[in-house]
């Protein structure tokens, strides 16, 4: 049974295996943390499970902005360490491109940019990477690999592209988030001198 967690986007949870598919979900793109833990606790209550049954957690590592991410892969880190069981990771993108032969999976990650992803039967062709909507079709063929435009990434998604990654032998093992640009925040250059 997969618990499986994507906040790349708004916040989706979705519990999968078998026949049992439960999932959770808000397009709110700034409320993760006050979500996460609701959304967990209803689709195991809504699927009958308790956290006993689940054996794999599945994270989205983006690309997204970087608190939503942060709060996704913390939560399902956290639930996968307190069953000591697995926790893996897997590109947002990938939950989008499912079942489309040629596409360009494009998600808005705010401050006016763009991050996309081209896939070929699923499997990732170029990306994923930054771009801006005036220069997306100079940065990908657009003809060859058409843009699909996700607002919202579905955690059921998310469990059964990883389950397809695990069939095919791929390394989930990374939780690195996908940021692809770097943090605003700034080191400190040490404490202020005060002048007396």
């Amino acid at each position: 049974m997969i618990l499986a967690i994507d906040t790349s986007l708004g916040t989706s949870v979705a519990v999968v295996g078998g026949t049992i598919v439960t999932e959770s979900a808000t397009t709110d793109t700034r409320s993760h943390a006050e979500h996460i833990g609701v959304f967990i606790d209803r689709v195991l209550t809504d699927s009958g499970l308790t956290p006993a049954d689940v054996t794999t957690v599945v994270v989205g590592i983006g690309p997204g902005p970087f608190t939503g991410l942060r709060v996704g892969i913390a939560a399902g880190i956290a639930f996968a360490v307190g069953r000591d069981i697995p926790v893996l990771g897997i590109s947002s993108h990938d939950a989008v491109a499912i079942g489309m032969e040629a596409c360009t999976v494009v998600t808005d990650v705010r401050r006016r940019e763009l991050a996309w992803t081209t896939y070929r039967d699923g499997v990732v062709v170029a990306g994923p990477a930054l771009t801006t909507e005036a220069t997306l079709a100079t940065d990908v063929d657009l003809t060859e690999f058409p843009d699909v435009r996700a607002v919202t990434v579905s955690a059921a998604m998310l469990a059964t592209a990883a389950q397809g990654r695990i069939d095919r032998g791929d390394d989930l093992s990374s939780l690195a988030p996908l940021y692809l640009r770097a943090p605003d925040a700034t080191p400190s250059n040490g404490p202020k001198r005060v002048s007396g």
